[in-house]
């Protein structure tokens, strides 16, 4: 991973909250964000963005976050990338199931636009190696 967290590909079937996270994440938080509307969208476009880390929407329909991610993890150009996912399933055994996939972090939907970006940079900083 690069030190710095510059570039976030974003996987949201909802287009309003996709308008919303990336408007926060580029004014305010800095960042380069490619929206995808949907898992395979992500698939398609990851290898040519080379994101920084991975924010999924959980629930989607026809690929779903987690299936997203097993597919991330199976390829070679992209199983290093880290995958936080935002969802509004937010019970303890769900988080875990997430993170048991893989899954570095979960960001509570709704989520505030204001601090999205400084939740991703303490998730980033806080798995540096």
């Amino acid at each position: 991973m690069t030190s710095i967290l510059k570039k976030i590909l974003h996987v949201e079937d909802e287009s309003d909250i996709r308008a919303i996270a990336k408007m926060s994440l580029e004014k305010i938080g800095q960042l380069e964000v490619e929206s995808c509307a949907s898992g395979q969208d992500a698939l398609d476009r990851v290898a040519a963005f080379a994101p920084d880390m991975v924010l999924l929407d959980a629930m989607m329909p026809e690929m779903d976050g987690p299936e997203v991610l097993k597919q991330l993890r199976a390829r070679d150009d992209t199983n290093h990338i880290p995958i936080v996912f935002m969802t509004a399933k937010v019970q303890a055994s769900e988080i875990e199931g997430y993170k048991v996939l893989g899954a570095l972090e979960v960001i509570s939907k709704p989520f505030d636009p204001m601090t999205l970006h400084q939740q991703l940079k303490d998730i980033w900083l806080a798995n540096q190696s």
